[in-house]
């Protein structure tokens, strides 16, 4: 409970103001609605009873006059209560967002792209509900109940013992519930996780899973994700259908306690019987409204669970964060020096890179190559700072990457990752991804750049030509060559491509090479990549082995005094070629 209590008391503040007018009008509403009992009782008394007609009259009218006058105010408290509880989701979605984007490789892995999503959509939903519920309904529940209570003793304190039963039966059963469903509620949050991880595998992986036939086993994984979230949503609910007609009988057999008590009351003339009619309706109101309440605590669970799921999320503290004194190097030159770096995953036995050095500068080419798990990619995460090194560190434009701010690095680095991602939109729209003010004239000659320009200009709109999520509906090739596009619009002062030719073709990919090194002359390149062909003409090959450098040097030099260069060679062109 106290995890919610947090986050609203945290996300409520800026709304401060709306929140306790939603307050007084939900005063004003309980007090109305208490007010009402009492004036029925004198209509009863005083007019029914005694045959006044202008004291029903006046009275019946001041008692429409409330009612009406109720209804407006209950209308503007909704308007505001709802106003104020999805204003409060919006900046919890957002601060889960923002905090998200600040994540590395570390704490997306601990959390899981699915969980991420589930806590950012349905726990902040559940949050959201809990708090537009608890405005509109629970609020005024508390403080017609409580105050249905003093009224109540006030009409007559002998038939006010009934309370002394009927209240504390009401609160075990409220308590009873809460504690069995807040654990249910848990398990259920865990159960969406599952679900959506599931989804989101077969609808990403169904070109594999048909291809391999696994359709089948991937059916029977779903049903059982489905059948686990079914059996504990079948347990939630029915806890629920037991506990709301327990409740209604509790209300039912206190009127009727009421009724033969009230009676026997009147009966005797100790009584009169507006008053008694007075004491049911305050009977019947806290009786209806606890039940009200009921229906509010039960989302009471979900909300907690949802709260401390989205708590530990905005309480992860990213192992990859800006410094507090960050600092600006004096020039951007894209040189990049590796000095005895030294990284290993966590829980890794061994560094996956180790004691490296070596440095990358401008009007240069430099390629790195290895054998599968060598730690290419890895090395390049190192540089923009995806991965934080164990030992040694990395300097670009001759500052340390982690005394720099995150968006100061990234902007001298135009990426080109191993897998090719496109955003839904147009082609114009990816390719300014990175630069907004960017022309039509340079979009369409980094297109040109990259052997894009053909294919873009056929497509129906062309620079406005419809972009699929993630590029489905382009091939390959085709989504490579629009991010390296992307990243030479840019024009940053460091290119780091890293293994993106792999689905080009021999002609394309050299011609392609060759239009590059004309753009990046004064540039500082990194190509990762596995084909020789793609950087035999590299001004700097730096081979990796086994997490260490195995040789640097051109192709030639490589070919002649590092043995695991020659393998790498020897498996695509022949023992002869090596040689």
């Amino acid at each position: 409970m106290s995890a919610l209590i947090g986050l609203l008391r945290a996300f409520l503040r800026p709304y401060a103001a709306q929140l306790w007018i939603v307050i007084a009008l939900l005063m004003v509403q309980a007090a109305g609605n208490l007010y009402l009992p009492d004036l029925n009782a004198d209509l009863i008394n005083n007019g029914v009873i005694k045959g006044d007609a202008d004291h029903i009259w006046r009275t019946g009218g001041v008692m429409l006059g409330i009612v009406f006058a109720l209804g407006i105010v209950s209308i503007v408290t909704v308007y505001l209560a709802s106003r104020v509880s999805m204003r409060a989701g919006a900046d919890i979605r957002d601060a889960i967002y923002r905090r998200v984007q600040g994540f590395s490789g570390v704490e997306m892995s601990r959390f899981g792209i699915p969980s991420l999503i589930t806590r950012n959509i349905n726990d902040v939903q559940q949050v959201q509900l809990f708090l537009q519920m608890a405005l509109t309904m629970l609020v005024i529940a508390i403080l017609i109940s409580v105050g249905s209570v003093v009224l109540a003793i006030r009409e007559s304190p002998v038939l006010s013992l009934l309370l002394v039963v009927t209240i504390p039966v009401m609160i075990g059963v409220v308590a009873a519930i809460t504690a069995m469903l807040v654990p249910l509620v848990r398990v259920m949050q865990v159960k969406v996780d599952r679900i959506n991880q599931v989804l989101r595998e077969q609808i990403t992986g169904a070109r594999v899973i048909r291809a391999f036939l696994r359709t089948r086993f991937e059916q029977d994984r779903f049903q059982e994700a489905n059948a686990d979230i079914t059996r504990v949503g079948l347990r939630f609910t029915q806890v629920f259908a037991v506990v709301m007609p327990l409740l209604i009988g509790i209300a039912n057999l206190s009127g009727v306690g009421v009724i033969w008590f009230g009676g026997r009351l009147v009966s005797e003339g100790s009584m009169p019987i507006g008053n008694m009619t007075a004491f049911l309706i305050y009977i019947l109101q806290i009786l209806m409204y606890v039940v009200i309440a009921v229906t509010v605590i039960v989302l009471i669970p979900r909300a907690i669970a949802g709260a401390e799921r989205i708590g530990q999320v905005l309480a992860t503290v990213p192992a990859i964060s800006d410094p507090a004194n960050p600092v600006l190097p004096a020039s951007v030159t894209g040189t990049v020096a590796f000095s005895h770096v030294t990284f290993g995953y966590p829980g890794s036995e061994r560094p996956v890179l180790n004691d490296l050095t070596f440095t990358l500068r401008p009007g240069q080419t430099s390629a790195i190559t290895g054998g599968t798990g060598s730690g290419k990619t890895t090395l390049l995460g190192l540089i923009h700072r995806f991965h934080e090194m164990t030992d040694g560190a990395v300097l670009l434009n001759g500052e340390d990457v982690r005394q720099q701010a995150a968006d100061q690095l990234w902007s001298t680095i135009g990426l080109v990752p191993q897998t090719a991602f496109l955003f839904r939109g147009t082609v114009a729209s990816n390719l300014r991804f990175g630069r907004p003010d960017a022309t039509d004239e340079q979009l369409w000659h980094a297109l040109e750049v990259a052997q894009a320009l053909d294919f873009v200009a056929s497509m129906p709109g062309g620079l406005e030509a419809l972009i699929d999520q993630g590029g489905s509906n382009l091939s390959g090739g085709q989504r490579q060559r629009l991010s390296i596009a992307r990243a030479i619009v840019r024009r940053p002062s460091l290119y780091l491509f890293d293994d993106c030719f792999s689905a080009l073709d021999a002609g394309t990919d050299a011609r392609l090479r060759a239009a590059l090194r004309a753009e990046t002359a004064d540039a500082t390149v990194v190509i990762v990549a596995q084909r020789v062909a793609t950087i035999a003409d590299a001004d700097q090959i730096i081979a990796l082995d086994a997490g260490g450098i195995a040789g640097i040097g051109t192709h030639r030099e490589l070919l002649a005094g590092c043995a695991a260069y020659r393998e790498i060679v020897a498996s695509q062109f022949g023992a002869e070629e090596a040689a």
